[in-house]
């Protein structure tokens, strides 16, 4: 079975334009996620939104999984603030296998966000969470919490997006999807 660490955003200072802030709004997409991923028999752990993001890849580190799986919501610079939208997926620049679990994870997003083009794939270096966990790793940026489309089409999808990503990872893991139907 596969395993992956599940790590909802612990920023609990970035607030969301509607209301709420990036850890709340991440934490029910993690927990939306939950019965999917029990539905596929895809093993997880789970962060603590208590602890800080030294503590978030410590954790991920002490274990052997095959996904660092990151949920976040994005926030523009302050020129552009409001402005920007969609969904930004990251993956570590040099790992093949969260290129491709980031790809997947794209296309996936472009098939339920409104806008599918504005559903970007980014290698980087520079993101931490990426950087220094051992396990291949995607930060899913899930939309601009600044922006007040984005925001409600996050608070409003919760359970689309959470259904959406745990379809990415079956196919990322080469097993059939099921829905949460199959794991009641």
């Amino acid at each position: 079975m596969p395993n992956i660490y599940l790590s909802p955003s612990v920023q609990d200072q970035n607030s969301y334009v509607t209301g709420g802030n990036e850890e709340y709004y991440m934490n029910l997409i993690a927990d939306a996620m939950v019965p999917y991923l029990r539905a596929n028999n895809i093993m997880f752990a789970r962060n603590n939104p208590a602890v800080s993001l030294s503590q978030v890849i410590e954790q991920s580190n002490a274990d052997e999984y095959d996904l660092h799986f990151a949920l976040h919501s994005n926030s523009s610079p302050d020129n552009l603030a409001g402005i920007l939208q969609g969904p930004d997926v990251y993956y570590y620049a040099y790992s093949t296998a969260g290129k491709q679990a980031a790809k997947l994870i794209g296309d996936n997003l472009k098939k339920i966000y409104p806008d599918p083009t504005l559903v970007t794939v980014i290698p980087t270096t520079t993101l931490a969470e990426l950087r220094r966990t051992k396990a291949p790793s995607v930060l899913v940026e899930i939309a601009y919490h600044d922006n007040y489309d984005d925001a409600q089409w996050i608070e409003n999808n919760i359970n689309i997006i959470a259904g959406n990503l745990v379809h990415s990872l079956t196919e990322y893991f080469e097993i059939p999807f099921a829905g949460i139907e199959a794991g009641n």
